[in-house]
Formats: structure tokens, C-alpha cells, sequence
């Protein structure tokens, strides 16, 4: 089928490419990973890709896989000129384990009142008769139960939170309530107080966090209003539509990881806003070290004549 010989295609914007090229000599120094394939169009059977630019993959005419270096594929759908070759998720414990780490902190971070705590030190405020809820009183909802949105939801019920998963088709996870469909996300909006967003970026999904997915949500809780936390993509969300649902009072404060765009510019009203809070995406970076074995025992396994893992549906989008 293939082997060692063949040339290895590293098409990265954003990254510094030194990383990727030292772990792949540090575990596979018998493969040749190349960041221009303008002498070895012919040799290319494999790309490893992150916001490649348009038309870089196009002219590869021997190309057998694409695999994308990070949770989401969105970005490999904005080039136009995509050959038609099986695209690989990266599906990683070590990537999984780190968006689970954020969902758990910032659910907790709300639900344990971190914002208001902060705010009370800032102005040196002793204020202690704030009733705190149980985490059994709490319903956290999550949108989107892929592989992150199940070990994310599996991890919170343990912490005695009540759980509910959305997922357009039917999936099933001991413990946790599954919704899907239209009809199943106006009833798991009616019982999240807080909403975790790991949905991936489609044209299905895309402005989805907006205006009218907030008018479906209870209109109060153990923690008022709300909590929405958005973990997945940028594009996701309707940035001015948070804010008015802030300022209406049908959110009660917001975690924001991604933005429609990165880096947040500096204008923006959600940097100052006392209800939300920002990281710069880094809910679960790609770690090359723990990455590049999974991505080489994939395409050995794929050289054996074995089925490839994790293959994103064209269509779907992911």
C-alpha cells in the first residue's frame, strides 16, 4: 500500500512548525515530514493539517489522508479545494482529558460563585450570607456528545451534578439524560442551569449560541439566571446576542474560550463585562508529544490494510 518512503506533508498556519518536526524525528525519524512539497508532490501520501492555506493540499496527486491536528475539522472545510481522501479526527486521551479538566474548572468555577468572590476581594467585601446550591441541585447541560462531551458529562456526574447531554442523533451515556433532535433541545433547554457548549462547527450549528436559543432556556435556578459556557468553536456563538442576553438578565454570566475572531480585538465589550469570563483558547491545546504516536499509529495501522479511526463525515461536517 505505502511505507516508510513516502513523504509526510505538514501544512500548519498559526503553530511553529518546529515542534511537529522535532517530535516526528524524536518517534518516527524514518519518515520524512516536509512543510513545502515542492519537490515531493509525488511522494505525499499523508497531510497533517491546521488552518492550511487554500489550495495547498490540491495538487498532491498521490495524497491518501488528510489528518487534522486539532478537536475540531472546521478549519480543513474552509479550503475550498479539499482532495477527496479520508479526513482523520484527532481523538487523543491526552486531548480529551484537557477539555475535560476546563469544563470541570469552569463549572465548577461558576457553580462554587467564583466571579462574585472575585469581585467581593476586589472591593474588599466580606459578604457570607449567599446561600450555596448542591451540586444535585444543579443541571449542567452539554451540547454536543462526542467524545469530549461524554467523558466531560461522565466527570461532573461523579461531582453529583445532575447531567444532560444534547447530540443531533441519539446517543446514550449511563447516568446522563440524552436529548436529540429539534424537539430534544427545547426540552433539554428547559432544565440546563448551565449550558456547556462542545458542539462542532457546521453549517448546522454555526450562530447557534444566539438570541433565540437563549429565549428557550429556564428563566431561573439555584443559580438564577443560566450559565452558558462555550468550550467548542468561535462560530458558534452570536457575540452580541450574549451580551443582550446579559444585559436582559436571560444569562447570568458566560465563559467564553473561543471567538468569532482570535485574538479577541481589543474593542470588544466582552473583555470589561463583570459577568463574563475569557481565556484565550486554550480549553485543550494539541500537545505534539502526546499527538504525533497516536497520528503514526494510525498510519501504520492504516499501512497494514487496517480500517482508519475517527473519519469525519463530509457531509455532517465532522
Amino acid at each position: 500500500m505505502t511505507g516508510t518512503s513516502d513523504t509526510i506533508f505538514l501544512a500548519v498556519t498559526g503553530w511553529d512548525p518546529e515542534v511537529w518536526l522535532s517530535e516526528f524525528a524524536k518517534n518516527a525519524p524514518q519518515r520524512k515530514l516536509v512543510l513545502n512539497t515542492d519537490t515531493d508532490k509525488e511522494k505525499v501520501r499523508y497531510a497533517l493539517v491546521w488552518k492550511q492555506r487554500p489550495g495547498s493540499l490540491a495538487d498532491l496527486p498521490n495524497l491518501k489522508v488528510i489528518f487534522s491536528l486539532g478537536a475540531g475539522v472546521d478549519h480543513v472545510f474552509h479550503d475550498d479545494k479539499i482532495p477527496d481522501v479520508p479526513i482523520v479526527r484527532i481523538v487523543s486521551p491526552d486531548l480529551t482529558m484537557r477539555m475535560t479538566e476546563y469544563v470541570v474548572w469552569q463549572v465548577l468555577d461558576h457553580h462554587r460563585l467564583g466571579l462574585r468572590y472575585r469581585q467581593q476581594q476586589a472591593g474588599k467585601v466580606w459578604h457570607e450570607d449567599r446561600r450555596q446550591p448542591a451540586a444535585h441541585e444543579v443541571n449542567v447541560g452539554i451540547l454536543g456528545m462526542g467524545v469530549l462531551g461524554r467523558d466531560a458529562a461522565l466527570k461532573l456526574r461523579n461531582l453529583g451534578f445532575k447531567v444532560s447531554g444534547w447530540s443531533r442523533r441519539p446517543q446514550t451515556v449511563e447516568g446522563v439524560i440524552s436529548h436529540s433532535g429539534n424537539d430534544g433541545l427545547r426540552d433539554f433547554l428547559k432544565d440546563a442551569d448551565i449550558v456547556v457548549s462542545l458542539l462542532p462547527l457546521t453549517p448546522d450549528t454555526r450562530g447557534i449560541l444566539s438570541m433565540n436559543l437563549f429565549a428557550q432556556m429556564k428563566t431561573d435556578g439555584p443559580l438564577g439566571a443560566p450559565v452558558l459556557i462555550n468550550a467548542g468553536r468561535g462560530g458558534l456563538q452570536n457575540e452580541a446576542d450574549i451580551l443582550a442576553a446579559l444585559e436582559r438578565g436571560m444569562l447570568s454570566a458566560v465563559t467564553l474560550d473561543v471567538f468569532n475572531k482570535e485574538p479577541l480585538p481589543k474593542d470588544s465589550a466582552l473583555w470589561t463585562h463583570p459577568q463574563v469570563i475569557i481565556t484565550p483558547h486554550a480549553a485543550a491545546s494539541s500537545s505534539p508529544s502526546a499527538l504525533v504516536p497516536e497520528i503514526i499509529a494510525q498510519i501504520e495501522s492504516y499501512e497494514r490494510g487496517e480500517p482508519l479511526k475517527n473519519i469525519v463525515d463530509r457531509e455532517a461536517q465532522y
